[in-house]
């Protein structure tokens, strides 16, 4: 295919847009691509996707290339390189910022912070694309209060599957918006997005708490939630001698340059173990990139660069204190021991805003995301994880859990109808509207 600039076919491709095209983070499922665009410019990517549309060519965005299994991938299509779509632009007088959906959330931060602002939510790993988090919703450790990140966009640039480059926002093109905002980019491909800032905080005091049980630590964690006390809450599973689970809930709360008063009204009246608590003082900048020194131990011994079959699941937090331990003592799901995380963070149903998101009904919810590795030699292994997730996922539909779509987890076009449930028609006309080739990221496998 001629005129369209920074196209190029597979077998002409570098090393770097090789890799990007054909494999993820997940390093589970490849494909081959019949060519990669790189985006320089809002208007290239309306013309590839003008031009695969009615050819039925799939054309899928790729970010930060951190998809877990083939989401981001064009199996005989166009993977559309977001990288150089890189600007971000503060505006501190309106409280917003501008930025290009191949930018990482580590740019958004520093121009944010260098005007005394910040995003209210975003992901835990800032080298993730701003298009990316967007699309499947984004949750972080803010979410509890502030929702997903995608409820702080007060209007997108998209390219649909028409081949029109559109903005939308909750007053233009409402039902637009609505398909895009954690829409998995079925109906249009994020090309810039302009995000609402809160003012930063110049410092917070970061709190580990450890507890035996899981009861008591659901209770603690929903009532730092509850009474504002904390701006950031989260935790972890972790394993503990003779097959047994801890957990820690981390907690945040912001201040300025002095430091804050006795921490015993912060925490005086959890049930976590005195004895173990960690205290830390920092600034809210290094706060934000604390997961950079975990991501150069996993790069330094391998872990990185391995299979990452991970799932992630939304619970009704009633059913979580049974669920997450019986789920801990699965055998199929042994290796989190040894090279793997539990998270478990709390969410409230009332603050995630996005219409596409599906969530349980209930009020008090809690993100599971189930992080472990699996041999890059052993595809017998990587097979078994993957099966495990199903398992998994079953288990979780059974008490009311529902998938979030991030994960390493197939998915057939009636599992899709199951997830959406009363949202599914609305979801296949928004399709047929914004997309009705079907060639969007077609790696989800919503569609038959």
């Amino acid at each position: 295919m001629k005129g369209i600039s920074g196209l190029v076919s597979l077998p002409g491709a570098s090393a770097g847009q090789l890799a990007g095209a054909t494999d993820d983070f997940g390093h589970i499922v490849g494909s081959r691509p019949l060519g990669v665009l790189t985006a320089r410019s809002a208007d290239t990517v309306r013309e590839l996707v003008a031009f695969a549309g009615p050819r039925g060519l799939p054309v899928t965005a790729r970010g930060g290339g951190h998809a877990l299994y083939g989401q981001g991938q064009a199996h005989g299509g166009y993977v559309v390189d977001m990288g150089p779509l890189d600007e971000v632009r503060c505006a501190p007088a309106d409280r917003t910022l501008s930025a290009g959906a191949g930018a990482p959330w580590s740019a958004v931060v520093r121009a944010a912070l260098a005007e005394g602002l910040t995003p209210p939510v975003l992901p835990d790993h800032l080298g993730t694309s701003v298009g990316g988090v967007l699309s499947t919703g984004g949750f972080g450790a803010t979410s509890h209060r502030h929702g997903l990140v995608a409820d702080w966009v007060r209007d997108l640039d998209v390219v649909t599957g028409n081949g029109e480059l559109l903005t939308c926002s909750r007053e233009q093109r409402p039902d637009l918006f609505d398909a895009v905002s954690a829409g998995l980019a079925q109906c249009a491909l994020i090309v810039r997005a302009t995000l609402r800032l809160l003012p930063a905080p110049a410092r917070v005091r970061r709190f580990r708490l450890h507890l035996g049980e899981p009861q008591r630590y659901l209770t603690d964690q929903r009532r730092l939630c509850r009474d504002g006390r904390f701006s950031h809450v989260c935790g972890q599973a972790r394993p503990a001698v003779g097959g047994a689970w801890t957990y820690m809930i981390e907690a945040v709360a912001p201040h300025t340059d002095e430091l804050p008063g006795d921490d015993d009204l912060l925490i005086g009246d959890l049930g976590h173990d005195r004895d173990t608590v960690e205290i830390e003082d920092l600034p809210y900048e290094e706060f934000l990139h604390r997961p950079r020194r975990d991501e150069r131990l996993l790069r330094a011994t391998g872990e990185w660069q391995r299979p990452h079959p991970w799932l992630s699941l939304l619970l009704p937090e009633d059913s979580a204190a049974a669920f997450v331990p019986e789920v801990l003592a699965d055998p199929a799901q042994r290796a989190l021991r040894t090279c793997g995380a539990v998270q478990l963070r709390p969410l409230t149903g009332r603050a995630l805003g996005a219409r596409l998101l599906r969530r349980p009904p209930d009020e008090r919810l809690c993100l599971l995301t189930l992080m472990r590795t699996a041999p890059p030699t052993d595809p017998v292994a990587v097979r078994e994880l993957v099966a495990a997730n199903r398992a998994v996922y079953e288990r979780a539909r059974f008490v009311g859990g529902v998938l979030h779509p991030v994960s390493a987890l197939p998915m057939a076009p009636e599992d899709w109808r199951a997830h959406f449930g009363p949202l599914w028609p609305d979801l296949v006309r928004a399709k047929g509207r914004h997309d009705p080739h079907r060639i969007l990221t077609r790696g989800y496998g919503l569609w038959a």
